[in-house]
Order: structure tokens, then sequence, then C-alpha cells
């Protein structure tokens, strides 16, 4: 008996997915809930297992796009493995005899055992000029191969040759023209699309201001032994940059609220989003409730969630939501850049790299390890006055991360 294995509902406003990888290979023998294959959506990546043991036999081929309840592969009962062992082993002996009975005749074939083989001398003019024994024929007793021979052989050779140089204006060719077309994912067509809609239906601006990050690195400095020594993990700037960016969307709601329809929706908590480079491409998986939690408990999250997203292992509800979102792109080397607000969001955060650059500090110039940061909003529900006094509390949170635990 067989059973058809089919596309699983995998979300509400999903409708089709793509096959992505087959895991398994047609005809191989799967366990029941063994992985057989990927499946990617616009938003994540699936696995497709076994819903019995069988024979796989695959109905659909990497890169299709399919339905929601498309008939994926069907598994079929049985011994069609064992099968395929037993066939090349009934094989191989008669393989093997015959090759017994071959070499006989191999070995007659030979007209005499001088044929073809050359005189010391001859060896030694045709080693010497690189020409090949065989391509000679030997006008000696027996075919033997003379000096004679081997002189006419050295001298007809570079015709023989002429040739080559011909393939030199193919590897002179400067530097190669190749194009080639990949298929966009479904996740990467989603992005694009959303991308394109923001800058379309959003008044986006984007503020700058720049962080002195050398309180928070004193700080790690001086405890990140003990903290990761008693919490597991290690202290990061994203946990201050999480707490920071949650205790100023308190001081100005607005960052944190979204249009709907003719209404503005303020969020009383925040879900933070945080973006991550994964193999096919750019997640914003979600820290929930971020403003109740400690900086161990959101590096935690955040090493969860990123394992997950670089592992396509994220699952919809983990990216779904998010009020407000935090990019880094200094991990990259980003000094400044304008991220593009994640909608239905309303701002973005973006971090860039850290630089020792010269500042004045109380009447003196100082070297500081700098860092540019940059808040992209929707002018539609943000003012000027709410976005700049944001990033102003963002600012002196992290350079005084001392107010981060006393929150004032």
């Amino acid at each position: 008996m067989s059973i058809e294995i089919k596309v699983p509902p995998v979300g509400e406003s999903i409708t089709e997915v793509v096959l992505s990888r087959w895991v398994k290979n047609d005809g191989d023998v799967v366990e029941m809930d063994e992985v057989i294959a990927e499946l990617e959506s616009d938003k994540a990546t699936f696995e497709l297992t076994a819903e019995q043991a069988g024979t796989l036999k695959t109905v659909a081929a990497e890169g299709d796009t399919l339905a929601i309840g498309a008939v994926v592969c069907k598994i079929e009962d049985g011994g069609a493995a064992p099968k395929a062992k037993e066939e090349p082993a009934k094989e191989e002996k008669p393989a093997a005899a015959a090759d017994k009975v071959a070499a006989p005749v191999a070995e007659k074939g030979g007209e005499n055992y001088a044929t073809g083989t050359p005189s010391p001398a001859a060896g030694k003019i045709l080693a010497e000029k690189g020409v090949d024994p065989a391509s000679v024929k030997g006008t000696g007793v027996d075919g033997r191969i003379t000096k004679e021979d081997a002189v006419a052989a050295e001298k007809s050779q570079p015709k023989a040759a002429a040739p080559a140089p011909s393939a030199a204006p193919v590897t002179a060719v400067a530097g190669a023209r190749n194009e080639r077309r990949v298929k966009m994912s479904p996740l990467r067509k989603t992005v694009a699309k959303r991308l394109v809609t923001v800058k379309n239906e959003t008044a986006m601006l984007t503020t700058f201001n720049e962080v002195n990050m050398k309180p928070i690195m004193d700080l790690r400095g001086k405890y990140k032994d003990q903290f990761k020594e008693k919490f597991g993990v290690g202290l990061g700037f994203m946990s201050f940059f999480t707490k920071a960016v949650c205790e100023a969307l308190k001081d100005f709601p607005a960052v944190n609220a979204k249009i709907d329809g003719e209404e503005i929706v303020y969020n009383d908590f925040a879900d933070i989003s945080i973006a991550v480079s994964a193999p096919k491409g750019l997640v914003v998986p979600i820290i929930r409730n971020a403003e109740s939690m400690s900086l161990a408990q959101i590096e935690k999250t955040v090493i969860e969630l990123a394992t997950k997203a670089r592992d396509s292992k994220l699952t919809i509800d983990e990216m779904t939501g998010g009020t407000f979102t935090i990019t880094n792109g200094g991990v990259f080397g980003s000094m400044m850049s304008t991220p593009i607000i994640n909608a239905p969001q309303s701002a973005i955060l973006g971090m860039h790299n850290i630089i020792e650059r010269p500042i004045a500090e109380k009447g003196e110039v100082v070297i500081r390890p700098m860092m540019y940061v940059a808040l992209s909003y929707d002018h539609r529900i943000i003012d000027g006055r709410e976005s700049v006094g944001f990033l102003v509390r963002v600012k002196q949170l992290l350079e005084d991360p001392a107010r981060l635990l006393l929150g004032v």
C-alpha cells in the first residue's frame, strides 16, 4: 500500500511553498517521521517528514512551486532497496568471468613481442624529442623501431605539433563574461515586495546621532567574566541597545505604534525585532516582551533566535509581529546607513561599526570609540521632535549604562 505525502498547512496567509531541497532521493528507503524534504515559504523553511516507512517515490522536483495540499511524493511499502543491493552482486560474477575469458584473447592478439619496440639508439632519440614510440611504425625485423625510423619520426613531429599555437588565443582572453540566472526564492521575492511597498507607502525619514561606546565597553570589560560565569552567555552590545530602546519607547510611545487604517495603534509592550542575516536572506525574529527582560535574558534569546535563523529553523510565530526593529550593519563594517522600516512598524534603529575618533570632551580633544546610530521613522505618525528625542534618549542611556539598571 502506498500513501501520498502532501504539502501541509503552514500558516493562515501562506497559499504556496517551494520545494527547496530533497533530503532523500527517489527510490530511497525511509523510516517513519524521517525528514525527506525541505519546503520554503515566503516567511520560513519547513521540514517534510515521512508519514510511514517505505520506499520514496518523488512526484515534485526541486524548485517546483506547490500549492497547499499538493502531492509532493508517495511512499510505497516494500523491498525496492534489497533488490537494488542483490542485482549488482549477481552481475559481479559474470563480469569477473568475462574478464578472465577476455584476458587470454588480448594476450594472443599481439603480433610479436618486438613489434613497436625501439632499439636503444632509437629509444634515446625518441625520448629526447618527446615522441611516443606507439606513434612510430617500425621497419626493422619483426616490426622493431630502428634508428632511421626514430630520425624520420623526429623530423615529422613538428608537423603534428603545429595545431598547438591555435589554443593560445583561447587562454589569452582578458576575463570571463559569463552570466547566470537564478530563480528568486519566495523569501527574497517577499522581502523585495515589502521593501518597495514601504518606500512607496510611508513618509520615511532618517535622523542620525553618535554614541560614545566607552562606558559600555568599560562595563563589559569589568564584568564580562562574572556575567558569563553566572548566566552562561556573553555580555554583548545587543542587550544594551535593546534595553535602551525599551526605556526610550516608554517616553516616546508613538515610536512603538503603528497605523491601522485611519487609527493609530499604541502598544504598551515592546516586542523587539532583530534583523539577522540568514543563508537564504534577511529575517527578523522577535524578542517578545523585551521590556521585562534582564540583560542576560535578552542575550540568551538573541543567541537562540540567531542560531535558529542560520539553521533555517525559525517558525512563523517567531517572526510574526514586532513593534520596533534593531538592525546591526556594523558587523559587516557599515559606518552609516539609512535602514528601511520593517512594516507595519513605524521605526527602526540602525547600529554601525565602532571607530576610534577624536572628540571634544570637557574642553579637551580625546580619542573615544564612537558609533553612528540612525533612526528611520514614518513621518505620518512620528514627528521630528519625537524621532530626535527618542534617539537622544537612547544615546543618553547607552553613554550612562547605570541608567539602564536604575530606570532613570
